[in-house]
C-alpha cells in the first residue's frame, strides 16, 4: 500500500496553534470529504474561532498538517471536562486526495502522542452509524479504538451514535 508521502512530493507542514485563516480553511476540507453535513462543517469552524477566542480555555486542541498554505489534515481534540485524564477527539479530517495513504494514520497517530504527553490515558471517539460513515468506524478499529457503545437513534431516528476508546 502506497503512503500519504507517495502520492506526490508533499512537504508537510505541522502546527499546533490555529489562526483566523484556518476557520475558512478547516470548513473547506471538512466540506470537501463529502463526508459532513452543513452543520457539522459550521461547527468544525466554531471551534477554531472558539480557540481563538479563549485560548487553552477553550478546551480545544489542535493538530494540522498543512502544504503549502493549505490545511490537508487536521484533528481538534480536548480534555473531557471532570474526568481523570480522559480525551475526546472532536475532529478528524483528511483532504480526499490524501486519503487512502496513511496520513489519517499518522495524523491519529501524533495525536494520541499530544494527548499521551499532556497525561491522557484514554481516547474516546464519537461517530454517526449512518452507512457513510462505514469508512470511518473501520478506520477507528484498524487503529486499535473499541467500539464501547452505540446509542440507537441517537442524532434522529436511523442514525444512532457510535462511540470508540483507545487506552493509550
Amino acid at each position: 500500500m502506497m503512503r500519504w508521502q507517495e502520492v506526490e512530493i508533499v512537504k508537510l507542514h505541522w502546527r499546533h496553534e490555529v489562526c483566523q485563516a484556518d476557520i475558512a480553511g478547516i470548513r473547506q476540507l471538512t466540506a470537501g470529504t463529502g463526508v459532513f453535513s452543513a452543520e457539522e462543517i459550521q461547527v468544525a469552524g466554531e471551534l477554531v474561532e472558539s480557540r481563538l477566542q479563549h485560548g487553552e480555555s477553550s478546551g480545544y486542541y489542535f493538530l494540522l498538517a498543512t502544504s503549502d498554505d493549505r490545511i490537508i489534515a487536521y484533528t481538534c481534540y480536548g480534555n473531557i471536562p471532570f474526568t481523570d485524564r480522559r480525551y475526546d477527539l472532536y475532529w478528524i479530517a483528511v483532504d480526499r486526495d490524501f486519503q487512502k495513504h496513511g496520513l489519517g494514520r499518522d495524523v491519529l497517530k501524533r495525536t494520541e502522542q499530544l494527548i499521551q504527553a499532556a497525561g491522557g490515558l484514554r481516547v474516546y471517539a464519537e461517530t454517526s452509524g449512518r452507512a457513510q460513515y462505514a469508512s470511518t468506524h473501520q478506520f477507528y478499529e484498524r487503529n486499535g479504538y473499541q467500539k464501547i457503545a452505540e446509542l440507537d437513534d441517537f442524532y434522529k431516528s436511523g442514525d444512532s451514535k457510535i462511540i470508540y476508546c483507545k487506552f493509550l
